[in-house]
């Protein structure tokens, strides 16, 4: 397997000191991969370094074949939303008082959210399965990136605030909550509104508010 490197991230250093190995164990891998080839760093090729004002940090690719297209949450528009979606958008809608029509989630790519998965690629039907692959080095150096300036970043669950240690300075706006999951919602996941609170800090800083229920 050989994956495109997207061109405005090609200089951190996981590309070419961690990714050809993790390509050569993805090659021997007999499993269904997903998401396809060309998506791998879809998250990557939508959201530049110098376009990024927020980080939404996922776990894993969906691991049903046709619903992960590469953006962490996000699936194709087609696709019944996954329950930790469904609560995402249950909470933007006492937040915001609407939410997007699909589950497809490029329009905030567009507006410089970056949707990135601490790991870029799952075997069919095995959730985690490549959360030891090595695509964890990139998370961290994506982070270590945008700290340069301020950014808002969005850590929902353990696993996400795991990362927050690659986040340096204290000019960002870190916002921590529990993870939207049927299974840790209503821990503190839901009253969080995160959409209105990381609007509120883009405006304070001149900036313009992401348009979250149009997606």
């Amino acid at each position: 397997m050989s994956l495109f490197v997207p061109a405005a991230w090609s200089h951190l250093a996981f590309f070419s000191q961690d990714l050809p190995e993790i390509e050569a164990k993805l090659a021997l891998d007999r499993r269904d991969i997903l998401p396809p080839e060309h998506q791998v760093f879809a998250a990557l090729e939508a959201s530049c370094p110098d376009t990024t004002r927020i980080v939404i940090l996922g776990q894993d690719p969906y691991p049903t074949p046709g619903h992960a297209h590469g953006l962490s949450f996000s699936v194709e528009p087609d696709v019944k939303l996954p329950r930790s979606l469904n609560n995402i958008y249950k909470e933007m809608i006492d937040d915001l008082g609407a939410a997007p029509l699909t589950g497809d989630l490029r329009p905030w790519a567009a507006q410089g959210v970056l949707l990135l998965n601490s790991a870029l690629t799952v075997p069919a039907g095995e959730a985690n399965g490549h959360q030891s692959l090595g695509w964890s080095k990139l998370t961290e150096q994506v982070l270590a990136e945008l700290s340069e300036k301020p950014r808002a970043f969005i850590l929902w669950g353990k696993h996400a605030q795991s990362f927050e240690r690659h986040i340096s300075g204290d000019h960002h706006f870190i916002l921590k909550t529990a993870h939207p999951s049927p299974l840790s919602a209503r821990r503190g996941f839901f009253g969080s509104r995160p959409f209105s609170k990381v609007n509120a800090w883009l405006k304070a800083n001149g900036d313009t508010e992401v348009n979250w229920t149009d997606a």
